[in-house]
């Protein structure tokens, strides 16, 4: 067991569940917040108990978002609110060192790392796949086109749209415009493609032929689809970047850099993902430097603020490297790592100081 100590599960106990409340604090303003604005969105079809079920299908990425500052919060909560009672006092006192102390804070951080990465490799993944094709099936109403979703590909003389596609391997709005040379000759549009035993299959499907002089329009309920693109494929190109798989973003990076592209993207995120153990290590370091070092006898909303600016200016260091890996050509490893390493500096020289 990694909590076998009565002190170290009083210390769990006390960080673990300031963190809950924190997660949930922050989760339920950011649904406030998101279903008003989301509001503007509501037509026929899509109305206000739409739109909070899509923002409660996507719960499982805005937990995944939240949780680094869930815990350094979370940490300087339960972690002042043990030092406001002399509690830590008296442990130290009784010959707990502080590293002893730290330790205990840090078992109850392993769980939560351990949550998150089943929640970006299994979970949210598949929740905003999900939340994603079911919103444009409920705003498409009677076939409209939603031009301003989804991903384009071309393959060939075919340039494509998508709009969506779920987790059952089903593509929502699709548009195929197949050109000769530098001229349009024709656009089917489907309404979706379904992928059964290795192929695929249109359905719903109306392809406009263009002419020199007039247009036709042919109906079919269902047409095969002949193409070498892949669910797994789609999937890529239709999930936000930062929503996919620690897998599939590592697949993607090989994938690009296998045909001479630029991979820096889906690497920034699969190191973001694979490195949030380290950046929850030193947020927790942070938070214990600013309870057990100088701001410990400042009041508890003060430690708050200052430990949401290091949370801050660590998330907007990581953000300006992320640019400037590609600028400069480092690996995007840094522009995760260095920040983590930043912080993790910051909270041991300030631990350091307490002696």
């Amino acid at each position: 067991m990694l909590i076998t100590d009565r002190l170290d599960r009083y210390i769990a106990r006390n960080v673990l569940g300031a963190i809950i409340v924190v997660q949930l604090v922050l989760l339920g303003l950011d649904l406030v917040i998101t279903y008003i604005n989301e509001l503007d969105d509501v037509q026929e079809g899509y109305g206000a108990f739409q739109v909070l079920l899509y923002l409660l299908m996507r719960m499982p990425w805005r937990f995944y978002q939240y949780a680094p500052v869930a815990v350094l919060i979370g940490a300087l909560i339960g972690l002042g609110s043990m030092a406001s009672s002399n509690e830590l006092t008296v442990m130290r006192a009784a010959g707990r060192s502080l590293a002893r102390i730290l330790w205990g804070v840090m078992k109850p951080i392993i769980l939560v790392v351990a949550v998150l990465l089943l929640v970006a490799e299994y979970v949210s993944p598949r929740t905003e796949q999900f939340a994603s094709a079911w919103q444009l099936e409920q705003r498409q109403g009677e076939g409209a086109i939603l031009t301003q979703r989804g991903g384009w590909q071309r393959e060939g003389d075919s340039v494509y749209r998508f709009g969506a596609i779920r987790a059952d391997n089903t593509v929502v709005d699709l548009t195929r415009y197949r050109f000769e040379g530098h001229a349009l000759r024709d656009a089917t549009v489907a309404e979706r493609a379904e992928w059964r035993d290795g192929s695929w299959q249109l359905r719903n499907v109306a392809v406009t032929r263009f002419f020199a002089d007039r247009t036709e329009v042919e109906r079919h309920a269902e047409q095969p689809w002949e193409t070498s693109l892949t669910p797994a494929q789609l999937n890529r190109l239709l999930l936000p970047i930062d929503a996919q798989a620690p897998s599939e973003l590592w697949a993607y990076a090989r994938y690009l850099q296998n045909q001479g592209l630029q991979a820096t993207q889906p690497l920034l995120h699969f190191w973001q993902k694979m490195i949030m153990p380290l950046t929850m290590a030193s947020l927790v370091l942070v938070a214990a430097s600013f309870v057990f070092g100088p701001l410990r006898s400042v009041a508890a909303g003060t430690r708050v603020f200052y430990g949401v600016i290091v949370g801050l200016t660590s998330k907007y260091v990581q953000d300006l490297l992320a640019p400037a890996s590609t600028l400069f050509g480092f690996s995007p490893v840094w522009a995760v790592l260095a920040p983590t390493l930043l912080s993790a500096g910051l909270g041991l020289y300030l631990l350091r100081r307490t002696g």
